[in-house]
């Protein structure tokens, strides 16, 4: 297992609220071993990944659970896009008649209901795997000073998950993001979509947290985990 991290300085500045996102993005698809002609992205959102693959492909199937994100993905003859929840086995059921050469998913498997149900089912596809998952660390000083237990897993318990069921690297990576201020941070928490849309503090309780935050950057940890 290896450890690293990166920094990254004013989200706001690039006008994006995905950035971490896309930086995963982007380590995710440095890993692969090849050039995947048939490729499966569970969780695929509006197409962030599709959109940064730089060569031909046969097929490129997408599938979310949003029907919105769904209808934002690029569109082309060899892109297929489909309605599906990964908590579901039948969703799975299905892909077994398609033909892939990996499996990738960037920031969604850690929205699982139950990751080893969801890694049992991916195994079960016979190829080769991709994959990037926040753990519990993510927002971790923002989590402390709020008095509130991270709503995701643990590192190692996404670790030993993967050692059970895939033969793969695995990489923690921490990034820290800094910001100009403590209200573009808690703007870049709203709409970067990374909280799960979690609201669990009122006005006054959320005041209280701008004022007491001690940090100029956000927190996040990311497990990458990739056939060997």
């Amino acid at each position: 297992m290896r450890v690293s991290s990166e920094f990254s300085k004013y989200a706001v500045e690039y006008g994006t609220y995905n950035i971490i996102q896309k930086k995963v993005i982007d380590k995710l698809l440095a890993y692969l071993k090849c050039k995947p002609k048939h490729i499966l992205d569970l969780g695929c959102g509006s197409g962030e990944l599709c959109k940064k693959i730089d060569w031909k492909y046969n097929h490129f199937v997408g599938v979310d659970f949003a029907h919105g994100m769904l209808e934002l993905h690029p569109k082309s003859q060899f892109i297929e896009c489909i309605y599906g929840d990964f908590n579901d086995a039948k969703l799975f059921e299905h892909l077994s008649h398609f033909k892939f050469d990996y499996i990738v998913s960037a920031s969604a498997l850690q929205w699982a209901d139950d990751l080893e149900i969801v890694f049992q089912n991916i195994k079960s596809l016979k190829t080769d795997v991709a994959l990037a998952i926040f753990t519990s660390k993510t927002f971790d000083t923002l989590n402390k000073t709020a008095g509130l237990d991270s709503i995701l897993r643990d590192a190692s318990e996404v670790k030993e998950l993967s050692e059970k069921y895939f033969d793969a690297d695995f990489e923690v990576v921490n990034y820290k993001l800094e910001f100009e201020s403590v209200r573009d941070m808690f703007r870049y928490i709203k709409k970067s979509g990374v909280s799960g849309s979690r609201k669990v503090l009122n006005y006054k309780q959320t005041k209280k947290l701008m004022d007491e935050y001690p940090l100029n950057y956000l927190e996040f940890e990311v497990v990458f985990i990739v056939s060997r």
